[in-house]
């Protein structure tokens, strides 16, 4: 079974990678739920780490329906990360009606072409997930990352279920959101997952609070990546595989 991590910085790359997780889903700006990392980031994560990178694939916080212009930086994004061989992309895009674009998004595979390609949480913003899923599977992304459309995916544990049944192995089912070593076991027996995705976060707390860089002061701490969480989560699914074979 495989553990993705979602980093937003490079330091949190290098503890996901030195913690054993299997994957990095690389982005910047977690307060907007992650977008678009930089070109000097996606660069120095290729060439200095080990482990997949995927790349998230996203201009702008907010909803998931994206201009023309829009998708024509989301295009030159892939192509860059094509071209410094990254393993794969992060993206999702619908509609005004909350349904999935299959047209945009079949632009952005045929960019893509080569590369992993996952749709991400736009799928629990669909208004009809099962036709969202048979939506995806026929662009042909190879995974959908969703948290059953509910706020953590324990919560959405059940639809998860329901979906990797519907999917019947055409396309990777990877729970997320609110994912961690308290609640994988719990997760992984509802829903039976194959991948799963945690942010592994822990608060750092700053002792440099003299001034705001911010009107909300949040500047004075900070989320960082737990090697820890990580390996805590790394043993329970390993105790899932020796059940399972």
């Amino acid at each position: 079974m495989i553990l993705e991590i979602p980093v937003f910085d490079i330091q949190g790359a290098i503890d996901a990678e030195n913690a054993g997780a299997h994957r990095i889903e690389l982005c910047s700006s977690m307060s907007e739920g992650g977008i678009t990392p930089s070109y000097g980031t996606i660069l120095w994560a290729k060439q200095h780490l080990k482990i997949p990178i995927f790349v998230m694939i996203r201009p702008r916080g907010g909803d998931f329906e994206y201009s023309n212009e829009e998708i024509q930086i989301m295009k030159m994004d892939i192509e860059f990360c094509k071209n410094v061989v990254v393993d794969g992309v992060v993206f999702g895009i619908l509609n005004s009606k909350n349904s999935v674009d299959t047209e945009k998004c079949k632009q952005l595979l045929e960019v893509a072409e080569g590369m992993q390609t996952t749709f991400h949480r736009a799928f629990d913003r669909s208004n009809y997930p099962f036709k969202a899923l048979e939506d995806i599977i026929s662009c042909g992304f190879d995974r959908i990352l969703t948290s059953g459309q509910k706020d953590t995916a324990l919560q959405g544990a059940n639809l998860i279920a329901e979906i990797i049944k519907k999917a019947d192995n055409k396309i990777i089912i990877m729970p997320g959101s609110g994912v961690d070593e308290t609640n994988l076991s719990d997760l992984h027996k509802i829903c039976g997952a194959n991948e799963y995705h945690s942010s592994a976060k822990t608060k750092l707390i700053s002792d440099n609070t003299k001034i705001s860089m911010s009107s909300t002061r949040q500047n004075s701490s900070k989320w960082i990546v737990s090697e820890e969480k990580i390996k805590r989560m790394l043993e329970i699914l390993t105790t899932f595989n020796q059940i399972n074979s």
